[in-house]
């Protein structure tokens, strides 16, 4: 992977971890998503705008200098899963630890000649090893095939009724495996189903995300801070006194 895909990977992380907005550089002692304005930081911030995968938000002037606001985008989730997605790194784990397992009894071997004062120590160290190493194997396997098969499985009934919810489910699984922590503001997950169902307008939005919430496909959380931080007020939803700001599996 070049550094410029580091450096890109690096503060996509980053932002998808904060979820709001976030400076497209640091300045001074104040974090930002790119650690310099020149090099391969700036290559790399030049790529995620021009790619859609950052969007800015708002701009500051100080004096000479535009201090730009930015946050993740739909694009820049799924870039994140699909160049660093679980199932490659649950592979490289898995060849390690093949490779660990086939070197044990060379290494045993070697560790009884040159320590043959602690040879029933050494060999009561190894075997706990080696039951460690496949617990974790098995743990791995597992875990490997959950990530290869892993999809978003709806109820009875949610596919006719709302004809996105795949798309919808699929992308806050996407989303969790990225990393991200918190669960997916609402203008995000109509944002993203916007790339594929241009035709959704907020009201068939709203009217389905209530569907699949009987449904229990999914469950909308309630934002809870103040009324007045509350952005983008436009996409939530009320439900007696709860406004309903976040959708999570």
């Amino acid at each position: 992977m070049d550094k410029v895909t580091e450096a890109l990977l690096a503060a996509l992380k980053q932002a998808l971890a904060h979820s709001g907005e976030e400076r497209l550089f640091k300045s001074g002692k104040l974090s930002g998503l790119f650690p310099g304005r020149a090099g391969t930081n700036a290559e790399a911030a030049l790529r995620a705008l021009q790619d859609g995968l950052l969007e800015v938000v708002r701009t500051e002037s100080k004096g000479k200098t535009t201090i730009e606001w930015v946050r993740i985008t739909p694009r820049g989730v799924n870039y994140l899963h699909d160049t660093e997605a679980p199932v490659v790194v649950l592979r490289e784990l898995r060849a390690a630890l093949q490779t660990s397992r086939e070197g044990v009894p060379a290494w045993l071997a070697q560790l009884r000649q040159d320590f043959l004062a602690f040879e029933t120590r050494m060999a009561d160290d190894a075997a706990k090893y080696l039951q460690q190493l496949a617990a974790l194997s098995r743990r791995v396997e597992e875990a490997l095939h959950r990530a290869e098969s892993h999809g978003a499985a709806l109820p009875n009934g949610a596919a006719a009724a709302v004809p996105w919810a795949s798309d919808a489910l699929n992308y806050l699984v996407r989303r969790q495996d990225s990393g991200a922590t918190g669960d997916c503001p609402l203008p995000e997950l109509f944002a993203a189903l916007r790339d594929t169902h241009v035709e959704l307008s907020l009201t068939g939005f709203h009217d389905g995300l209530r569907r699949l919430t009987d449904l229990r496909a999914l469950r909308l959380v309630p934002f809870t801070a103040s009324a007045e931080q509350l952005p983008q007020p436009e996409y939530a939803l009320l439900d007696g006194a709860d406004v309903l700001y976040y959708a999570a599996r």
